[in-house]
């Protein structure tokens, strides 16, 4: 069996999957992976055999999304890649939020299944941001089309929704708490993160940054280069993370649990979507960093965790299930 699998590279939580995956999906045939997008920052082990710019998240410095950039990443080759990419010659097509993937399957008239994070937004009982945000909801609901789908989240809100993909470092480690709080808000430089970071002098910050190549220390502070194994160590040995509104991150932190603060990126919809379910878990979410943010951190720092968080099924059960459900061999 032939397996297609599609990875939306606008940030590293998909690549994390799909590496955990690999060994139960090779397990039913080969697997052939297209990564799309250009600004996701880890290396992967992956056989990457496709690759593609796609469409590319990227954020200003103080919060929130940098639109302009977003635009000026669009490629006009977008409808030749999907035209090019060939889909028809595979048994099974696994699309983790990829439009291009989604587009050539469209053209080819071939089945699909969506899988992932942003597929259990298929469903309508999956929490939402109270926000308006209609081009928010449109990108959810219609970036990937497929008649099929099995999702992930935080809890299982519907039937096709499960727990999420844990990866063997985190599920095999003994947490222990060391007193720093790791940081890892890429919406933020450290010019704008450092100063309220700087008046917590009684805790120590371990900072992962794009900004630095080499681990640099300042005061509390010490930044870190974003590197998937060093990120893991800092995560089990912490005593909390502050974290934007992703969705792998902060799962691990609950499976390890571990006090958690989420910052979603500004005007990002599908992370304020993650916001409402955390807050519905008790996590202590806040719109952005202000001059609120001391108060809002002592009263996090002190308060009680005492979030209930679980997973019901292993990824290799998962897979399973992903495998059961796949429409194979059939036109759309």
């Amino acid at each position: 069996m032939k397996i297609f699998y599609a990875i939306q590279g606008t940030g590293n939580g998909h690549i994390s999957r799909a590496e955990q995956l690999y060994p139960y999906l090779k397990k039913y045939g080969e697997v052939d992976f297209f990564l799309s997008g250009s600004n996701a920052q880890l290396q992967t082990p992956l056989p990457i055999k496709y690759k593609s710019d796609g469409i590319s998240l990227h954020y200003k410095t103080t919060g929130g999304m940098d639109y302009g950039k977003i635009s000026k990443s669009l490629s006009f080759n977008i409808y030749k890649e999907a035209k090019a990419l060939p889909v028809e010659k595979y048994d099974v097509i696994i699309n983790d939020f990829e439009f291009i993937t989604s587009l050539a399957c469209s053209l080819k008239k071939k089945k699909s299944i969506q899988f992932g994070h942003q597929a259990s937004f298929q469903s309508k009982l999956t929490p939402r941001a109270n926000t308006f945000n209609p081009i928010g909801n449109l990108i959810l609901d219609k970036f990937v089309r497929s008649r099929d789908y099995l999702g992930l989240h935080f809890e299982s809100y519907d039937k096709n929704i499960y727990n999420p993909i844990i990866k063997d470092e985190i599920i095999n480690a003994t947490p222990i708490d060391n007193a720093h709080i790791t940081v890892y808000l890429p919406q933020y430089s450290i010019a704008v993160l450092s100063p309220y970071l700087l008046t917590q002098s009684k805790f120590n910050f371990e900072i992962f940054t794009k900004e630095v190549k080499q681990p640099t220390n300042y005061k509390n502070l010490k930044l870190l280069p974003i590197d998937n194994k060093t990120f893991t160590h800092s995560l089990i040995q912490c005593h909390g993370i502050i974290t934007a509104g992703g969705f792998e991150t902060p799962a691990e932190a609950l499976y390890l649990k571990k006090k958690l603060l989420s910052i979603p990126i500004l005007n990002h919809f599908e992370q304020q979507c993650n916001a409402a379910a955390l807050q519905k878990l008790g996590v202590t979410v806040i719109k952005k960093i202000d001059k609120n943010f001391n108060q809002v951190f002592t009263e996090w720092i002190q308060a009680d965790n005492n979030i209930q968080f679980k997973l019901t099924h292993s990824t290799e059960e998962i897979v399973k299930l992903l495998m059961q459900q796949i429409p194979y061999n059939q036109v759309a």
